[in-house]
């Protein structure tokens, strides 16, 4: 059982917190429970919300030393650094190998800490300048949805937080497990793109046609040679104009986003069927085996028989 420990500070966001608390701390029908969750606090006792009520913590900073995981779930008024007992536990618990990741705002308590030097690490996108600027020697990246180290894990904005959740579930029991909490939840296992798709433009946006029909034909093509022209031509637009839209409305480019659902599909063909390599490889339109290992290596760190063995026939 994987032990998920929530460090919530006065006033707590409440969104920030149930992102973590929906994703690990729910038990639901038909899917093996696999984390513990909880919540702690500096000084136990009522927390204030920024919702307008008060949360009763019991457990105080001790509760990091059991914790596989340790989640910020924000940290406002970001002005206002942890205390030195905080920076103690989070260090603490950092170094005898725990995951610790931040959700939003929360990233500046992983930065005070010292958790992100030398690190990419990113927040919302109206707090990126000043994270970068309070601390130089973090490599902030204001577009990503979230950053994840292995051993430590910033998010962008709240919303961001649950995909990152995702992730980290994904990672830890694979793409069927994820995509049973994502149906649970009636949100999509992974979102495309960056969060500047999200952010406040200098100037007026046009978004000019929804790609939503479009990726949807693509979705049940995979398997067939699907290019960049054939995706303009269905769509009826120049090879240009859909890049613009791509970036517009997922903050990626037509070619990344195919990729990443062929590789997705094939995630589900390994932990749910016993194909050989090229047969999923062709399925998913990545033409071989051997393509297919280089695309899984090169965006998951991973080899397809390594995913396979790790995830394959998990309850």
């Amino acid at each position: 059982m994987h032990r998920v420990v929530t460090l919530v500070r006065p006033p707590q966001s409440t969104f920030e917190l149930a992102c973590a608390a929906q994703v690990f701390g729910i038990e639901r029908p038909g899917l093996p429970a696999r984390y513990a969750f909880g919540v702690c606090t500096e000084r136990p006792g009522p927390v204030a919300t920024y919702a307008g009520y008060d949360m009763v913590v019991t457990d105080g900073l001790d509760a990091l030393d059991g914790a596989d995981t340790v989640v910020i779930p924000g940290w406002l008024p970001v002005e206002e650094p942890p205390s030195p007992a905080v920076v103690r536990a989070l260090r603490r618990a950092h170094s005898r190998g725990a995951r610790v990741v931040s959700i939003c705002s929360g990233a500046f308590a992983l930065a005070h800490a010292g958790l992100l030097d030398g690190r990419q690490a990113t927040t919302h996108w109206a707090l990126a300048d000043e994270l970068a600027a309070r601390f130089p020697q973090v490599r902030v990246d204001p577009d990503v949805l979230y950053m994840d180290h292995g051993d430590v894990a910033t998010s962008a904005g709240a919303g961001a937080g649950m995909d990152l959740c995702m992730h980290l579930v994904r990672r830890d029991q694979g793409a069927w497990y994820a995509a049973h909490i994502a149906r649970a939840m009636v949100m999509p296992p992974h979102r495309e793109g960056g969060q500047l798709q999200y952010s406040a433009p200098s100037h007026p946006a046009q978004i000019d046609g929804t790609l939503a029909p479009l990726l949807e034909w693509i979705s049940g093509r995979l398997g067939e040679p699907v290019t960049i022209e054939s995706m303009a031509a269905h769509a009826g637009v120049s090879a240009r104009t859909l890049a613009r839209r791509f970036a517009d409305q997922l903050g990626t480019s037509p070619g990344q986003w195919l990729l990443a659902q062929r590789i997705a599909a094939a995630r589900d063909l390994l932990e749910c069927s016993d194909l050989p390599l090229d047969a999923v490889a062709r399925r998913v339109g990545l033409s071989s085996a051997t393509n297919l290992r280089r695309r899984f290596l090169n965006m998951l760190g991973t080899t397809p028989g390594a995913y396979r063995r790790a995830f394959q026939a998990k309850p």
